[in-house]
């Protein structure tokens, strides 16, 4: 997979395309990027100027580590409803 671009190329370069002086095609060869990695870029950059629908970068982690929070609480109410059934088995009469 190749290098990803820094982020103040790619800011730059969509700046650029945005200007709409050139087509996309030639704004990308002339960044020597391919012209489906500038559109791919150009739509980033729309979700997250908050031009058209989509999670932002911050609302994808953000999903992203509740999701993980959410996993882990699981767990434990699995293990904590496992040791209730074991305690409340280990301390019936007659055992």
């Amino acid at each position: 997979m190749p290098k990803p671009y820094p982020m103040e190329f790619r800011r730059d370069v969509v700046a650029v395309a945005r200007c709409g002086d050139a087509p996309i095609k030639q704004v990308a060869a002339d960044f020597g990027i391919a012209e489906s990695c500038l559109r791919n870029w150009l739509r980033d950059a729309d979700v997250e100027d908050g031009n058209r629908p989509g999670a932002t970068a911050s609302e994808s982690a953000e999903l992203r580590e509740l999701r993980r929070r959410n996993r882990l609480l699981e767990q434990e109410v699995e293990v904590l409803r496992r040791a209730a059934a074991y305690l409340s088995q280990a301390h019936l009469p007659g055992k």
